[in-house]
């Protein structure tokens, strides 16, 4: 009887053992079942119409931008337009058309420079000192607002207007930002047409008299012919005759982004 009773404790053992596994086995089945039952249910109630209306998102569409942004990884490399011009060439009203035409986002130099100033940080009040002063902004300050603009900017498709005004402007832009633009539009316009278009416009602007805008394009000859030969050579340069009506100019715009469409 003794002997019986020394042997039972092992058996007892072995058998908890084995009956441990199948709690355990058993367990797990149960609780993979739950899993799969409440996903299940989750997946039923994310997807309900009403309850997607009532905390106001689409399940569909975030579960389609996670995949899209799976496949595409980090941002598209940004499409970079500069677009130059004398005054009066209308290069700002194509920059309107463009914009609305091909989705671009417009940056103009002159108003990043403004936003700055008034957005009262440092930088922007050394640039309004500059001004102040009768200067010229330096370049890199100036290639520092685009580059945290294109940066900043969701969108990849990058109009800048009025730049570069010089090839120093050019070379900061190349060694700050790294890369050069993809292409470059020229608005060609005879000096008489200019001068006469900026002195029939309304803006109210005080340099807007013979002299001044004269003295302008005289400058923008000067500073600019260089930058224009460069792209040129580079064959990145469209130049477009900025004769004849807004319609008439944008039909001779329209073929350099067609592919954009």
């Amino acid at each position: 009887m003794w002997r019986r009773v020394v042997s039972l404790p092992p058996l007892l053992s072995s058998s908890n053992s084995r009956r441990l596994n199948q709690v355990i086995q058993h367990s797990q089945f149960v609780l993979l079942r739950f899993l799969s039952v409440k996903f299940w249910r989750d997946s039923v109630t994310l997807f309900n119409p009403q309850v997607q209306v009532a905390y106001g998102f689409n399940a569909s569409q975030v579960f389609s931008t996670q995949a899209e942004e799976g496949v595409s990884g980090a941002r598209r490399k940004p499409f970079v337009t500069f677009v130059l011009g004398g005054p009066g060439s209308g290069k700002g009203t194509q920059c309107t058309r463009i914009v609305n035409t091909f989705g671009f986002t417009h940056l103009n130099v002159g108003d990043l420079l403004r936003k700055e100033i008034y957005s009262d940080s440092e930088n922007g009040s050394m640039i309004l000192d500059t001004i102040k002063e009768g200067k010229i902004v330096s370049s890199e300050v100036t290639v520092k607002l685009i580059k945290n603009s294109i940066e900043a900017n969701e969108n990849s498709r990058i109009l800048v207007d009025g730049f570069p005004r010089s090839e120093e402007n050019r070379i900061a832009y190349e060694r700050v930002v790294g890369v050069e633009p993809d292409i470059v539009l020229f608005f060609d316009c005879p000096k008489e047409e200019m001068v006469k278009r900026v002195l029939n416009r309304n803006e109210g602007r005080i340099d807007d008299n013979i002299d001044t805008v004269k003295e302008r394009l005289t400058m923008f000859s000067e500073l600019n012919l260089p930058v224009i030969k460069h792209y040129s050579k580079k064959g990145k340069l469209h130049k477009i005759d900025g004769t004849g009506t807004e319609d008439e100019i944008f039909e001779r715009v329209l073929p350099i982004f067609a592919a954009l469409r």
